[in-house]
């Protein structure tokens, strides 16, 4: 609709007339009801940090490459706290260690690691680019019979832990017949076999390393390589 204006304008106003229904529906919500005027706070790289956070403390045991043990900290910032939406965020990231060695990558790494937490959005891809990287020297085996193939892949397995400590990753555990499976294996072989656990790890002695879950747990039972760790067999 077109409408034509014949004298000068000396003046203007913004009509309220859609404000008023609005208002009503506020007031028609119930006593105590923060939804119906709560805003709903998303992680984003212009969140201001808060003077305290609560974070988690990680010790990362000395390692071939390292003589020094490492201390990873991921601190974690609560958006909408006392709230239907209250969620746990990573919000930043520190490594200390006596090592100066690994200074100049640690420092790079960690102010990487903490803008990507800052920015939000899915930040769970960084666990398998970390565990991903592979030493050129050579990796390593954790207690327990874990192969870690570099220093800065067992940092994704530690932020892997965290995630799922606060919800955002969740727990790929076996099945109860998965289960069942991978215990009357191991069961089976200790009885053939007898108890020869390996000092370092939970499985037998002289198993060797697993291709799935890259832990050395793969024992022969039956004419067949089963691991005694995730259930993995040659034999389906």
């Amino acid at each position: 609709m077109t409408i034509k204006i014949d004298k000068r304008i000396v003046d203007y106003g913004i009509p309220e007339a859609k404000a008023a229904p609005e208002a009503g529906r506020q007031a028609d919500a119930p006593a105590g009801d923060d939804r119906a005027t709560a805003d709903v706070i998303h992680m984003h790289e212009k969140l201001k940090r808060p003077p305290k956070l609560e974070g988690s403390t990680y010790k990362v045991n000395k390692t071939p490459g390292s003589e020094h043990a490492m201390y990873v900290t991921i601190n974690d910032i609560v958006l909408n706290p006392g709230t239907e939406h209250e969620l746990r965020r990573p919000f930043e990231i520190f490594i200390n260690s006596k090592n100066m060695d690994h200074f100049q990558w640690i420092v790079a790494l960690t102010r990487i690691m903490s803008a990507v937490f800052r920015k939000g959005g899915d930040v769970t891809f960084l666990v398998e680019e970390l565990r991903s990287v592979f030493d050129p020297r050579g990796g390593y085996f954790k207690k327990g019979g874990r192969y870690m193939p570099s220093l800065v892949a067992e940092l994704g397995d530690i932020i892997e832990c965290h995630l799922k400590e606060i919800g955002l990753l969740g727990d790929c555990e076996m099945d109860a017949n998965q289960q069942q499976h991978v215990d009357a294996a191991r069961d089976k072989y200790e009885q053939a076999n007898g108890k020869t656990t390996a000092e370092d790890s939970d499985y037998p002695e002289g198993a060797s390393l697993c291709a799935k879950c890259h832990t050395k747990a793969v024992v022969k039972l039956d004419g067949c390589m089963t691991c005694l760790n995730c259930g993995e067999s040659n034999c389906g």
